[in-house]
């Protein structure tokens, strides 16, 4: 599900931004930023890369140094997906009917907050997983099995969380400096010392190498 919405909605999203060429620049540099937030299940640990990837693409630097990291702390769509998938595992373990408006809208609004909770750090997820088992009155079985879930599927929902913090980049790009905006590409080079800041800002402490500590 998380490769599918990758692949059909940050290409839409890069296309509205820059194109054809922007959808090439985003698929072309993303590579680096995703297999580092894959590998680290952080979207915190990712940002160095995230900017050197905003670098090439062009993002003007204003831009980068808010959106990424907002971004990391507060764009989680993939944790999002992760969590209904989550909720609807345990309702059908516990043979409760997953069905209805109401169930429906609840499990929307768990999954937007427990997206939020400790998003930028290494399994801070198990902390939304709480919430999720304690707001839905599971019973307390239900906790490693839904943390046994998480392993399996934050690593990837932490490499959506991440690539869309670029593709969001690229859309405020387009909107504040107008449609012409790749041709703008400025002539500079990501620093390591403010990706390192920008990192620590958004809840992560990095070296200036980008390697966590």
């Amino acid at each position: 599900m998380c490769v599918a919405y990758a692949i059909i909605f940050f290409t839409a999203y890069a296309f509205y931004a820059g194109g054809s060429r922007g959808v090439k620049a985003f698929w072309g540099r993303i590579l680096k930023p995703a297999v580092t937030a894959f590998g680290t299940q952080s979207s915190c640990a990712a940002i160095p890369a995230n900017m050197e990837a905003c670098d090439e693409i062009g993002i003007p630097e204003d831009i980068c140094d808010i959106v990424l990291p907002l971004g990391a702390a507060m764009h989680m769509d993939g944790s999002v997906l992760s969590s209904i998938v989550k909720t609807a595992f345990l309702f059908g373990i516990f043979g409760m009917p997953f069905t209805g408006v109401d169930v429906y809208a609840r499990a929307i609004a768990v999954s937007i907050l427990s997206a939020f909770v400790l998003s930028g750090a290494p399994g801070g997820g198990m902390v939304g997983e709480m919430l999720i088992v304690s707001l839905f009155g599971f019973p307390q079985e239900a906790f490693p099995i839904i943390v046994t879930i998480g392993c399996l599927v934050d690593p990837m929902a932490t490499c959506l969380n991440s690539s869309g913090d670029t593709v969001a980049s690229m859309l405020i790009s387009r909107m504040v400096e107008g449609k012409d905006w790749m041709d703008k590409k400025p002539a500079r080079k990501a620093d390591p010392e403010k990706a390192a800041l920008a990192a620590r800002i958004g809840g992560c402490r990095c070296g200036e190498d980008g390697s966590e500590k």
